[in-house]
């Protein structure tokens, strides 16, 4: 039997009439990868929102290191965030085109009062060369990249403030066949490496196959 980073039980959540996430209950093995796979608009997302909490379930629970996060307030939250991180499906939404990549990937940092602007500069740069970008990327800025750099620096950001817990929101699914490969043996050889636990959230039962430990399915909410 596996240990259980998160468990999510009965989770309902309404957006005004509408029943999106309808008495949902799934378990997140610790150190493994658990995918979750249904049709488009069946409410995988929204419980990857849930988890890290950028929703609110209207019922249910969601625990995690020994606290019912479902129902804490966003400032009771705040020293439980550095632990579950998520990627989002869309890079170029994801990303402030304002910022340099070296202030994205620093922000977490810059949050949590980590570090000094120097050493937080150095940190980037190891979390850069880590996911496949080039030391000179700390200074430009999203536009300047090709989808998959983008999803790297994403990948990157996530990885700031050592999570255990990653929600992966269909990360591969904006971009090209022959980078998608590319990322998910990224992600793979990430989550060996740091022992990392993932919720990965898609439709594509190929990469589905490729990445998962376990597979839970959706449906019209369920």
């Amino acid at each position: 039997m596996d240990d259980t980073i998160l468990s999510a039980q009965g989770l309902n959540l309404y957006y005004g009439p509408t029943h999106a996430l309808k008495d949902v209950s799934i378990d997140i093995p610790e150190k493994k990868v658990t995918s979750l796979i249904g049709p488009s608009g069946c409410g995988k997302s929204t419980i990857g929102k849930s988890i890290v909490r950028l929703l609110k379930p209207t019922g249910g629970s969601i625990q995690f290191n020994g606290k019912n996060i479902a129902t804490l307030s966003q400032r009771k939250m705040r020293p439980l965030r550095p632990h579950i991180q998520m990627v989002f499906q869309d890079p170029a939404e994801s990303l402030n085109q304002r910022q340099s990549i070296g202030q994205i990937v620093a922000e977490p940092f810059v949050i949590h009062r980590m570090g000094t602007p120097a050493a937080r500069r150095e940190w980037v740069r190891g979390l850069l060369d880590r996911v496949g970008m080039p030391d000179s990327a700390i200074d430009r800025f999203p536009f300047e990249f090709s989808g998959g750099q983008r999803q790297r620096i994403g990948i990157a950001r996530a990885l700031t403030l050592n999570p255990s817990l990653i929600i992966l929101d269909e990360p591969v699914s904006a971009l090209d066949v022959s980078v998608q490969s590319q990322v998910l043996n990224l992600l793979l050889e990430l989550q060996e490496e740091r022992k990392l636990s993932y919720l990965f959230i898609a439709h594509d039962l190929a990469v589905v196959k490729h990445i998962s430990d376990r597979v839970a399915v959706m449906y019209l909410g369920k």
